[in-house]
């Protein structure tokens, strides 16, 4: 056991303790990134760990109802980042007048996530393209030459059987006119230009996620028969049955129940990387030309008024499930690659949305996030994953669901922001026992791994310090009171580590100050669940 001297204080006493370290209260400079790592001002790694909070309903004028003390909760859970969904119907009701009224709500909610230490990335959001058919664009922008629009068993099908839907994201990506004779992707620009203008020196806002979830249009009616038809092949393959026609390849998928089983038929990577593959060219080639083309144009127009902000890059909506993306970093006006672009991959199993959301095939929900990290990588940008789970619901094994999706995210040292806050989610199961979850917000250094082990709440971080390193590592704990200085172990020891409590709270975040010496670090601790709750339902 190495001897070490804890000081176990509230918060104020730890706040002085955080200025004579060089930890400052709220970051007084923008986040940037090196290679695959954010960095804080002061060099130190940064995991982002958050949720995503939206309204998209128009009857709330898309804006939750005042509700400050949200923002309390959020830091109280370990939240040190929100994806703050805003929506476009909302900020431009008509061609180029905003709506500044919703843009002081938005100001308001970015103050209060400050006031608390958490920081915002802004999502212009989008469903089925507008809100005509969900949310998004406005009606004016939404141009689907009259075209029916068709609802399935799962609401994003209509992403493959609404006309409208898809006819509506043509025009986008044609860039047609609107009725002031100005192209629709023109409108879409402008208002990124004008969001980066308002908070190109805001310090709690991180960046810009450009486009959810971006659909291809009507070339979309390529990829199911692609899908179905590698399906049927592998099906043969494995069976040495006649392979399903298309009818009853189609019946299969219209159908809730036999698409789980068929699922459940590609539930191991071999079989669901021919099903995904088969689509890789045709959703390389949208990625490649229309939406490469509009992520260009829009960080042009952000980086004439703001070379501070990170941009986020989604991949298109099919590379949600595993299909390889081939998105590429947006360049500045010299040709250069902009060096703060950062993917906000989302990362979904195909059970999601249906009643089976909480029995995933775990290999295919690896498949998917390895392919994620094959092409943050490629890229050598870092990943927030965006948008994962959607694990609505009181089962209880959405706990197990969640856990072995938390884990993938640590082996692969992944930022993330869960999909997303409602009210009382904190109540619900999984919640509580697989998102809240201890981790390291700040590493003075380069983090080697940590781990969190929901079953015996053992958690582990190592990371490699130089002398360079001056500021204190963070951590986050969500029992910290449970913990005392003799349950927390740290080789080499440290002059001092610091608990600082949350008010009101259990929670908090441990202090550990720099060594001044080239070393790895390794910080365990053992953390009781509070009473009456279980880390894991194994």
């Amino acid at each position: 056991m190495f001897k070490r001297k804890i000081l176990l204080i509230i918060a104020v006493v730890a706040l002085s303790f955080s200025c004579k370290t060089g930890e400052k209260p709220k970051a007084e400079s923008f986040i940037s990134i090196e290679g695959q790592k954010f960095v804080d001002s002061s060099g130190r790694q940064i995991i982002f760990n958050g949720i995503n909070y939206i309204s998209k309903n128009p009857g709330e004028k898309y804006i939750r109802g005042v509700e400050p003390e949200l923002f309390k909760d959020f830091k109280s859970w370990g939240f040190n980042c929100i994806r703050f969904g805003i929506i476009w119907a909302g900020l431009e009701p008509e061609p180029g007048k905003y709506n500044e009224e919703y843009l002081l709500e938005i100001d308001k909610r970015i103050q209060w996530a400050a006031d608390n230490g958490v920081y915002v990335y802004l999502d212009l959001h989008q469903d089925l393209y507008g809100s005509k058919f969900s949310d998004g664009a406005p009606e004016w922008a939404t141009l689907d030459e009259g075209l029916p629009h068709y609802t399935g068993a799962v609401w994003s099908d209509s992403y493959l059987i609404s006309p409208a839907v898809q006819t509506a994201f043509d025009n986008f990506w044609k860039n047609t006119p609107a009725s002031d004779g100005i192209g629709i992707q023109d409108h879409y620009i402008n208002l990124w230009k004008l969001l980066a203008e308002r908070y190109s020196n805001n310090t709690t806002v991180i960046g810009y996620d450009i486009m959810n979830e971006p659909f291809m249009g009507t070339s979309a009616n390529e990829v199911m028969p692609l899908m179905l038809g590698a399906y049927a092949q592998v099906f043969a393959e494995e069976t040495g049955q006649t392979p399903p026609s298309a009818e009853e390849l189609g019946a299969m998928w219209s159908d809730e129940k036999s698409r789980m089983e068929a699922l459940d038929f590609i539930s191991t990577k071999e079989r669901y990387s021919k099903v995904v593959d088969a689509v890789y060219d045709i959703n390389a080639a949208f990625e490649k030309n229309e939406l490469q083309s509009m992520y260009q144009k829009v960080a042009d127009a952000i980086r004439e008024v703001d070379k501070n902000h990170i941009l986020f890059l989604n991949h298109s909506y099919f590379a949600n499930t595993g299909v390889s993306s081939a998105i590429e970093p947006t360049k500045l006006a010299d040709g250069t690659t902009d060096k703060l672009v950062a993917y906000a991959a989302h990362g979904y199993d195909l059970v999601v949305d249906t009643k089976e959301v909480d029995s995933p095939s775990y290999e295919r929900v690896e498949f998917i996030f390895d392919r994620i990290n094959e092409t943050g990588k490629r890229l050598n940008v870092p990943v927030l994953v965006g948008e994962w789970g959607a694990f609505h619901g009181k089962s209880l094994k959405m706990i197990e669901t969640a856990q072995q999706v938390v884990n993938i995210f640590e082996d692969y040292n992944f930022s993330n922001t869960y999909w997303s806050y409602y009210d009382d989610i904190n109540n619900d199961p999984y919640f509580k026992t697989a998102i809240i979850r201890p981790f390291p917000m700040l590493v003075s250094g380069e983090l080697v791994s940590y781990d969190f082990n929901y079953e015996t709440g053992e958690f582990t971080c190592i990371w490699n310090e130089t002398t360079e390193n001056t500021e204190p590592t963070v951590i986050y704990v969500p029992n910290l009171r449970n913990l005392s200085e003799n349950d927390v172990n740290l080789n080499p020891a440290a002059e001092q580590i610091v608990f600082e409590y949350f008010d009101k709270s259990n929670a908090g975040k441990l202090f550990i100050a720099p060594s001044g010496k080239n070393a790895q670090k390794t910080l365990n601790f053992k953390l009781l669940p509070e009473k009456g709750e279980e880390f894991s339902i194994k």
